[in-house]
């Protein structure tokens, strides 16, 4: 199977986009945890369709056009655990936020608080599936792969914080 890989410049910074060549696998945002290195076999096609329509929703999104995302995506890697945490928080839509907490009951385990965080700051497709808007318990900004910055940004953009 190739491998795809294209680069979006947004207002946040470069943003790393993969594909399995139909749907979108990875959105990474530059310096982002976690962030995959390139490997020598996967193929740069920026012009691929999938890349295209993330590229569009990503433009309507930070001209404030877009509040959902509708991007085919399919998580590749990660735990069944850490699949479990990113559906729940797939779920958060904009213009709101929920603790990480609140995400460890979602899912069925209210003491995996610390757990949940992990499986959070693992995320790999950021933005779509929007990590930014977990926070701390107490509404403190805690924890974003993407750095803490780059989250503040995000929720002030979406009149969250």
């Amino acid at each position: 199977m190739t491998y795809y890989y294209a680069y979006y410049t947004s207002s946040l910074g470069s943003i790393l986009l993969l594909s399995d060549g139909n749907v979108l696998t990875g959105l990474y945002f530059d310096g982002q945890k976690h962030m995959p290195k390139i490997d020598s076999s996967w193929e740069q096609n920026p012009k691929l369709d999938i890349f295209m329509n993330v590229g569009t929703q990503l433009n309507e999104y930070e001209s404030g056009a877009r509040k959902i995302f509708d991007i085919p995506y399919s998580i590749q890697k990660g735990t069944p655990f850490q699949q479990k945490v990113w559906r729940a928080i797939a779920s958060v839509f904009y213009g709101k936020t929920c603790s990480y907490s609140d995400v460890a009951k979602a899912i069925g385990l209210p003491k995996s608080t610390r757990a949940v965080a992990a499986a959070i700051g693992k995320n790999p497709i950021s933005l779509v599936i929007p990590c930014h808007r977990i926070i701390g318990s107490n509404g403190a900004l805690v924890g974003y792969a993407g750095g803490l910055e780059r989250k503040r940004s995000l929720l002030a953009f979406e009149k969250l914080y």
